[in-house]
């Protein structure tokens, strides 16, 4: 029986520490990879978000690679791997929302000044 609860005590506690590996904090810049064209051509919202919206945040870059699903990667100061995010399923306000609520915030441009 003793066994049983330090097996269930390791489990819960591995699971604990994977959901919450890292803090807002940690976070030091963020990459969307996606391909250019193929599953992105079926996903209309997520296309308009990665091609006219990410490019304007800063510490967010945009790498295209033949084949991937759109995953927002979020990457500590030594750039390591804290999340992947897939954006399939959002829309082009909920990509938007994530990007935010992850800390980032868009470029000021001339116009603003």
């Amino acid at each position: 029986m003793a066994q049983q609860w330090n097996i269930l005590i390791l489990v819960v506690s591995v699971v604990i520490t994977t959901t919450v590996a890292y803090e807002k904090s940690d976070i030091a810049s963020a990459r969307i990879e996606s391909c250019r064209g193929c599953s992105l051509n079926r996903l209309p919202e997520v296309k308009s978000f990665i091609m006219e919206d990410a490019p304007k945040y800063e510490r967010l870059e945009v790498k295209f690679i033949t084949g991937a699903d759109p995953e927002l990667i979020l990457l500590d100061s030594k750039d390591r791997e804290l999340e992947r995010i897939l954006l399939s399923r959002l829309s082009r306000s909920e990509c938007n929302d994530l990007v935010q609520s992850k800390g980032f915030s868009k470029k000021i441009t001339n116009s603003e000044f």
